[in-house]
């Protein structure tokens, strides 16, 4: 389980409920932290959002353009807005709702 994120001069680390590393991974491997949850990890590199677990084990990734701008996570879910709308997504980046903002 995922405690926090955090980074160490060029890499990123996940850390459990204790603190203690769980595993280390270089910035250019997975390019920058968008947010996270206890369940998982979402960098953006490029024009591509990525899922990860907390052994940055990359779970899915979808380009920017299905997708919008990152919000937040939450849970098992990341909201996007896309236009003029906020949409849900669960960790494989499939859509779960969309409300008009």
């Amino acid at each position: 389980m995922i405690s926090d994120v955090i980074r160490k001069g060029s890499f990123y680390q996940t850390l459990n409920e204790s603190g203690k590393k769980i595993k280390e991974i270089h910035q250019n491997s997975v390019g920058e932290l968008q947010g996270f949850t206890d369940r998982f990890i979402v960098f953006r590199k490029g024009s591509f959002f990525a899922t990860y677990d907390e052994n940055f084990k990359k779970i899915k990734e979808i380009h920017q353009n299905s997708v919008g701008i990152f919000r937040g996570a939450a849970g098992q879910n990341m909201t996007f807005i896309k236009g003029s709308f906020a949409v849900t997504f669960d960790i494989m980046f499939k859509k779960i709702s969309e409300r008009h903002i």
